[in-house]
């Protein structure tokens, strides 16, 4: 299986993306264990969080039959790089670098760039983006969304980050949404993993309710 197909499968199952921004490598697999028994199949760990390779490495190695892994805030092309060597699979960033997102998609990894207008949009699938973040939401609205939807090819994944809670995730679901970045309303550094596990819940449980 590639890395798409197993994005693609992961996200089929459930398409919450966990951010844990600020996570530390000795705390990260507890966290990992958390969300994936709360239902959660992609986990990001930004870079600017303390040693993130090292906590993409936990992750990756840990959750390699249950969930795909990858890194956020990558913004350079040595950065996507280093992710693979660490057994990301997933490149998240919240710009539209064509040079990141092609760098990402000749390897055979995920890239999901951040977008905010239909140019960066259409820009990004152009070099390859499997998947379109919008953010950050909190300066969009889901009638952005809807707009962009209409322009783009059917099809296109679009996950709003920024700002999103479970009461929010019906508004955007009518809206286009694809899946849901989720960042502070998850996870914020030092939450232990009973707390993120319980928040996961809730998520999953919000998400599942749209589906019937």
């Amino acid at each position: 299986m590639t890395h798409i197909e197993a994005f693609d499968a992961a996200f089929a199952r459930c398409p919450l993306v966990a951010i844990l921004r600020g996570v530390r490598p000795d705390e990260v697999e507890d966290i990992g264990d958390a969300l994936v028994d709360a239902g959660f199949t992609i986990l990001e760990v930004p870079l600017n969080s303390p040693d993130p390779y090292d906590s993409v490495a936990r992750l990756a190695a840990r959750l390699k039959d249950y969930a795909v892994v990858g890194a956020g805030t990558v913004l350079n092309v040595d950065a996507v790089e280093r992710v693979e060597a660490a057994g990301g699979t997933i490149i998240i960033s919240p710009n539209a670098d064509t040079r990141v997102i092609a760098a990402a998609a000749t390897r055979g990894l995920v890239s999901m760039p951040g977008i905010a207008t239909p140019t960066e949009a259409f820009a990004a699938l152009e070099a390859g983006a499997a998947a379109l973040k919008l953010f950050p939401a909190e300066a969009a609205s889901p009638a952005v969304m809807k707009a962009m939807r209409a322009v783009l090819p059917k099809g296109v994944r679009m996950l709003p980050v920024g700002g999103i809670v479970p009461s929010k995730l019906d508004e955007w679901h009518q809206a286009g949404a694809a899946g849901y970045g989720l960042g502070s309303a998850l996870y914020v550094p030092g939450m232990d993993a009973a707390t993120v596990g319980e928040r996961a819940r809730a998520f999953v449980a919000a998400w599942a309710a749209l589906e019937k």
